[in-house]
């Protein structure tokens, strides 16, 4: 029995040992890679001051109405992700995306990540920008930070238009996340590594083998990084703070829906209940996933000019 436990404990010490190697060695690629990565991102858009802090915008088109899009939590370069549906809406639309803290190209912050603050900061950068009056549209958690925006400046959202965005009450939104894990996940590179063997997806034709490189770049740096881990860690509480919360009673809303959603068979649902809530409300269902902007950009951009045209 004593030569049984001491060939167990010499198994479980050499698979320590071989653990503790690979960490290291994944640590250290992910240090040097991350150095040499910095200078192969290029640079796209322009930065605007706030908060004593450098936000990243891009600007297209224009001619109409002022469009202007916000993303989902956790997209790493929200104007390379919303290339397709930007595209195509700046043909007749001056578009602007706004990368907030700690996406694309974006500055990193350490203010806490509540819906208030992100929801200042975004609006500090359209003042910058001079825009005014504008269609704010977005992408998932976008339909939680919406609502406090168009809450606190009606005079300037003119109607809000969701992809697939996130709603008060939805299931699975008060989980605590591991953020401490994820960031020793971060700092041994095994992000790196996951990231290296499932890739970052958009592997459709509107994204170009460069936008698909860049993307990976900026994924690799903004991917559980602090701002990051911050605004995953105040999900719940941003989720409970939206409970009851509705959009302006007489602010036209348009949402794009995933019309089949196997982890929450009332999506529609939820979204035509908040439809409901306001006065002009529309539900379009799209046979797609979650990113629906990626895959059904020209469906998005010719609905949305159609219901705007309805409305003018």
């Amino acid at each position: 029995m004593k030569k049984f436990v001491k060939t167990l404990l010499k198994i479980v010490a050499a698979g320590c040992t071989l653990i503790a190697v690979a960490l290291v060695a994944t640590t250290s690629v992910n240090a040097v890679a991350s150095g040499i990565e910095g200078g192969r991102i290029e640079a796209y858009g322009q930065r605007v001051a706030v908060d004593g802090r450098q936000m990243n915008v891009v600007v297209a088109g224009d001619a109409g109405d002022t469009v202007v899009l916000l993303p989902g939590f956790g997209t790493a370069a929200p104007a390379l992700d919303f290339q397709p549906l930007v595209d195509d809406l700046a043909k007749d639309h001056r578009v602007i995306v706004v990368e907030p803290f700690g996406y694309g190209l974006s500055d990193g912050t350490d203010r806490e990540r509540t819906t208030e603050n992100i929801v200042t900061e975004v609006h500090s950068a359209l003042q910058a920008l001079g825009a005014y009056n504008y269609v704010l549209m977005g992408h998932s958690i976008a339909g939680i930070y919406g609502l406090e925006y168009a809450e606190r400046y009606p005079d300037e959202v003119t109607a809000f238009v969701g992809i697939d965005t996130s709603v008060p009450g939805q299931p699975g939104m008060d989980t605590q996340f591991p953020t401490g894990l994820f960031a020793a996940v971060k700092n041994l590179g095994l992000m790196r590594l996951v990231a290296a063997v499932g890739g970052v997806g958009y592997e459709l034709p509107a994204y170009s083998d460069e936008a698909r490189e860049q993307i990976a770049l900026i994924s690799n740096r903004n991917s559980l990084s602090p701002s990051y881990l911050d605004e995953m860690a105040h999900i719940s509480t941003n989720f409970e703070d939206a409970l009851g919360a509705k959009f302006p009673e007489q602010l036209p809303l348009l949402l794009f829906v995933e019309a089949d959603n196997s982890n929450n068979p009332d999506w529609i649902g939820l979204h035509e209940r908040q439809a409901s809530e306001v006065a002009d409300g529309t539900v379009i269902p799209i046979d797609g996933e979650h990113y629906l902007h990626q895959s059904h950009a020209a469906e998005i951009a010719a609905d949305f000019r159609a219901w705007a045209d309805e409305r003018v």
